[in-house]
């Protein structure tokens, strides 16, 4: 497979595609429209408008000016220009999904980051000795939180837990890199590093 194959895999892989964003614009769109096509054929047949005639709401539009106080054009306006910078953003921005690129020698893999917690919290716990279920891991796009909660009396040297998961987070070569931080709790003293 070629490179540039490879890459696009991997980007529609880690990436979500902004389908739901677009279909609910077209959708509210379609929406507008159909109500505006339902006002002007009523109007025409000469029946009772839905919410308001289009003759009115055209002249309602061309008295705005001098109706409204020129608050609410200030205010309407910087909502509109919220609403489109919204949907710009949208637009041009990639979703992301809850999945890093791992390189594996030459080839990349897809990985998902509840894998990777689980893998990482599995190592700490057999290379610590402390159990698996007082690791706590949660994986996000740049960054590795990691919890751990020693039974009351258990010694913990938290700079070697420090270098144990660093380790192991180096040896994924997660793709884009992360950053680790680590907390240890002890249920005795409630005291969080």
């Amino acid at each position: 497979m070629s490179d540039t194959v490879l890459r696009t895999v991997v980007r529609r892989e880690t990436h979500s595609p902004r389908t739901a964003a677009m279909l609910v614009a077209v959708v509210l769109l379609l929406l507008a429209l159909a109500y505006a096509a339902v006002e002007i054929i009523l109007d025409l047949v000469g029946a009772a408008p839905l919410l308001v005639a289009p003759g009115d709401a055209l002249s309602a539009v061309v008295a705005a000016p001098s109706a409204l106080m020129p608050a609410a054009f200030i205010v309407g306006g910087i909502v509109l220009a919220l609403v489109g910078l919204l949907v710009l953003i949208l637009a041009l921005t990639p979703g992301r999904l809850s999945r890093h690129e791992m390189q594996w020698g030459d080839r990349a893999v897809v990985v998902d980051n509840g894998v990777v917690a689980s893998a990482l919290a599995q190592h700490l716990s057999n290379d610590s000795g402390i159990s698996r279920d007082d690791i706590v891991v949660g994986v996000a796009h740049r960054t590795v939180d990691v919890t751990v909660r020693p039974a009351i009396g258990i010694p913990v040297d938290e700079a070697q837990l420090r270098h144990i998961v660093e380790e192991e987070i180096a040896s994924y070569n997660l793709i884009p890199t992360v950053r680790t931080r680590l907390r240890v709790e002890r249920p005795d003293t409630k005291e969080s590093r």
